[in-house]
């Protein structure tokens, strides 16, 4: 089974303070089961005027791998994984996101 990220190593270093799901079950896309897309928040430092600065990563997993994405960074305030996983449901960001990352499994 591939996994595949393009974070840099080694910047991940513990579990994701928060993640969402963003799509769950089977669904066929270009010979291609993706069984889930889950955003997850990593808080990486505080800052006491800014807040958190966060890395926001999308996982997809398929029936032939996985792939975690950097979705966005910075300091995006407290409500930073609601806000952009909204924005992904709402428009064509969540096909465009599960495309790029068939384009990264099938790059193996």
């Amino acid at each position: 089974m591939i996994t595949k990220s393009d974070i840099e190593p080694g910047r991940i270093k513990g579990p994701p303070v928060r993640s969402q799901v963003l799509l769950s079950g089977m669904q066929n896309v270009g010979g291609f089961i993706v069984k889930r897309v889950e955003m997850r928040q990593y808080v990486e430092r505080q800052d006491d005027r800014l807040g958190d600065y966060s890395l926001l990563t999308v996982v997809v997993e398929t029936d032939r791998g996985s792939v975690e994405m950097k979705y966005d960074e910075g300091f995006r305030g407290p409500d930073a994984l609601e806000s952009a996983a909204s924005l992904l449901a709402k428009y064509v960001g969540l096909s465009a996101l599960i495309n790029r990352a068939l384009i990264e499994l099938l790059q193996q």
